[in-house]
């Protein structure tokens, strides 16, 4: 949970891993106990995605069909952290594996850099900011304390003058300003400029993306290879994943940019599947490459810590892939977009609780000690059931006694959002009709303004379903 925390306050599961990487190098933490981090890492990465997606929260087919793309990467890291990390606790798989592999290769200590995107980025960003990377690796190797480091680059006084002959040239070079305050005025500035390229992404793609070309598009990025060959047709669109990932350096941007393209319909949520799959291991080639660069002792168990990160995803994608019946993943997906097709404050509600809440509790529970954790153990063997009598209901109803056949018997508020979407609604946003617009169904009662009135409400919602009595029910296609 550490690992989730981290990787969502940096937007980055390489730095979040780099951090680990340095950590066990200084003998702070072991291997075993920085697998579980990078499990983390791995999690936290995907919150980009979900904020993504809040750029097409305005449409709602588009808002359902985007936040299932966004959530197809966190369920899919989820459900291998869940079941690995228990497999990692019971036989140390991971470690052993990476260890044999480090063990068995004679690897050459050598100095590698990889910088693709980054000779077009760093000319840009370094005129805005420049940040000392190795303080951090100084930090986890208490070569110097929390105190004296400065993370930002800055320039120096001397006799109450700014040097002359600093080379920072940033925007806080030569300012008195804390690493703190820099950086809550760049938080501000980012989260603007993200907001900003959010919009224009879907509108572009709106404005692009209509009538003929977008059926040409849709066609081709969602065909498969013809004959016997259309098995293949998902490992290589892996294969692409892993690549394109790579050459950005980055999971989170790669699979940020496909969020919105499946929200306008270009591509379906089942061949996302496979790119993000591939995105899950390119960004781990970033990370073997940089542990080829460390030196001395570090070079065998920054190559584990990366090796760790490769066999994880690796062994995640054997799970939740090849065999159709285990791609759990798609199914769980499109439950959170339909429900957030209905309620679309869930969104935040979902970001919030996974990325912050839950880990917190997490955290502070083991805080506490180790046993506390023991709590949860109710909760989860609860989940797993209401999952097991979901999945019967609709399977194999007959298998259950009558009373579980469906959920009627429980109180409403234990089967529906919509005692909390009422208070959404009408107590805590009194703004929420304007961008989260709940449509009721026309009625053979209303008279002609009413029936206007719902009509335009249907039509700026982007509805596209079919209404039962006053809700309404979307399809997912």
């Amino acid at each position: 949970m550490i690992g989730v925390l981290v990787t969502v306050l940096v937007q980055s599961s390489s730095t979040s891993t780099s951090i680990v990487v340095a950590m066990v190098s200084a003998d702070i933490i072991r291997v075993p106990q920085a697998i579980p981090i990078v499990m983390g890492a791995n999690i936290g990465t995907s919150v980009t995605n979900t904020i993504v997606a809040m750029g097409q929260v305005q449409d709602r087919d588009e808002f359902r069909r985007a936040f299932a793309g966004a959530t197809l990467h966190d369920m899919f890291n989820w459900l291998s952290v869940v079941i690995l990390l228990l497999i990692e606790v019971m036989f140390h798989y991971l470690e052993a594996l990476s260890k044999a592999v480090v063990n068995g290769f004679n690897i050459p200590e050598r100095d590698i850099e990889v910088s693709i995107l980054k000779e077009l980025t760093d000319p840009f960003t370094k005129r805005i900011i420049a940040i000392d990377k190795k303080a951090i690796t100084k930090i986890a190797e208490k070569a110097i304390s929390t105190a004296d480091a400065r993370i930002l680059k800055h320039c120096k006084k001397i006799n109450g003058t700014w040097d002359p002959e600093c080379d920072y040239d940033h925007w806080f070079a030569r300012s008195e300003l804390s690493d703190s305050g820099a950086g809550l005025i760049m938080l501000a500035v980012s989260l603007i400029i993200l907001c900003l390229c959010l919009f224009g992404i879907v509108k572009i793609l709106h404005s692009l993306l209509k009538g003929s070309i977008a059926k040409i598009v849709h066609k081709y990025l969602n065909a498969d290879f013809p004959g016997y060959a259309a098995y293949f047709t998902g490992y290589f669109a892996i294969l692409i994943g892993a690549v394109l990932t790579f050459v950005v350096q980055s999971s989170s941007i790669f699979t940020s940019a496909m969020t919105p393209l499946v929200g306008v319909g270009v591509i379906t949520l089942d061949r996302m599947y496979p790119l993000t799959l591939g995105s899950n291991i390119g960004t781990t080639a970033t990370g073997l490459i940089a542990a080829l660069a460390s030196s001395g002792g570090k070079l065998k168990n920054a190559l584990q810590i990366a090796i760790c990160h490769l066999f994880f995803n690796i062994t995640g994608i054997l799970i939740f892939y090849p065999i159709p019946f285990m791609r759990w993943p798609l199914p769980m997906a499109r439950k959170l977009g339909n429900t957030t097709a209905n309620y679309r404050w869930f969104a935040i509600a979902y970001l919030v609780a996974m990325f912050f809440i839950f880990p917190a509790i997490i955290i502070g529970l083991s805080v506490i000690s180790p046993y506390a954790l023991l709590l949860l153990l109710p909760v989860v063997l609860m989940l797993i059931a209401v999952g097991i009598i979901n999945v019967l209901q609709k399977k194999k109803p007959g298998w259950l006694p009558l009373k579980l056949r469906d959920w009627s018997f429980l109180p409403i508020w234990c089967r529906s959002l919509q005692p909390y979407d009422n208070i959404m609604r009408f107590r805590w946003f009194p703004y929420y009709d304007m961008c989260c617009r709940k449509c009721d169904a026309l009625s053979n009662d209303d008279d002609a303004q009413t029936i206007v009135k719902k009509e335009n409400c249907n039509k700026n919602s982007g509805f596209n379903g079919s209404f039962s009595n006053s809700a309404y029910k979307v399809v997912y296609r």
